[in-house]
């Protein structure tokens, strides 16, 4: 009975956070956590060199979203001329074309979309940006203009799309 008791009472101490001086608990994040994140204006990332996303959100213009883990992810491709070109594994095949400027160019000389970024499963988030924000980016931040993503079921339909779409990414 008495081992009861001790194990009790360390669950309900384990519970309850930690009261700070002014009397809120540790629901509210401390300054660190709320730094964790960052953003430019094509896409969020973790800040933390060794912090993973478990998903990657895509954001469209029209508000709708879709989430992909990572660990359905596997290999990409980058073309600067045409994009980069995103491969997810589940019950079927989804490629994620994503189409801008700058894709590989690194934000706060830390991360970019590429190898600092998808590669390390840093991203977060990206969105296709407004024609506004694409002006106010400048030259040297990322854009993105435009996200496609298609479902496959066999192999022939997914060759046809990249056909039609972005033939670059084909390989014979």
């Amino acid at each position: 009975m008495s081992d009861l008791k001790e194990l009790l009472d360390f669950r309900k101490s384990a519970a309850r956070p930690a009261r700070h001086g002014n009397g809120e608990g540790r629901d509210k994040p401390t300054e660190t956590e709320e730094s964790a994140e960052d953003s430019c204006s094509a896409f969020g990332y973790v800040r933390g060199l060794r912090e993973r996303a478990l998903s990657l959100e895509v954001r469209f213009r029209d508000g709708n979203c879709d989430w992909f883990p990572y660990s359905w992810l596997g290999p990409y491709r980058f073309n600067p001329s045409v994009g980069l070109l995103l491969k997810f594994t589940g019950d079927t095949v989804i490629l994620v074309l994503i189409r801008g400027s700058n894709l590989d160019a690194l934000v706060n000389q830390s991360i970019n979309l590429t190898d600092r970024g998808i590669a390390r499963h840093r991203i977060l988030w990206l969105r296709e940006m407004e024609e506004e924000g694409i002006r106010q980016a400048g030259r040297e931040q990322p854009t993105i203009d435009r996200i496609e993503v298609a479902e496959f079921e066999t192999q022939d339909e997914l060759r046809a799309w990249l056909k039609n779409t972005a033939p670059v990414f084909l390989r014979q």
